[in-house]
């Protein structure tokens, strides 16, 4: 998996390239939680992850988690359509705001 991470101001964003499973969630965890902060804002742009494993979709909780401990936030854009679906019914959407495009989720935590 490939991760770009940029920093816009008070924002992270962090793009995600391929497949997050367990191969590579131990490095995509580690990558992004140094970017976890009080007051955190990270936009994850998911458009190029082609797939999503439970042990994916666990380190996303852990990311939310430590995030929301810390009050933070992160939100989700480009969701492929099968990511979105694996997503919605293990029910990890409803710890996330979605967006279509990344620069909708950055509008939204800078509205915050």
């Amino acid at each position: 998996m490939k991760i770009d991470i940029e920093e816009k101001g008070d924002i992270t964003v962090a793009r995600l390239v391929g497949e997050l499973n367990s191969g590579t969630a131990e490095s995509v965890q580690e990558s992004l939680l140094q970017h976890v902060c009080p007051g955190c804002n990270i936009v994850l742009d998911m458009s190029g992850v082609t797939y999503i494993s439970s042990v994916g979709l666990r380190t996303l909780l852990l990311l939310y988690r430590e995030s929301s401990r810390q009050d933070g936030h992160i939100v989700l854009c480009g969701l492929t359509e099968m990511v979105h679906d694996t997503m919605f019914i293990t029910g990890f959407l409803e710890f996330f705001e979605t967006y279509a495009t990344c620069a909708e989720g950055e509008k939204h935590l800078k509205e915050d």
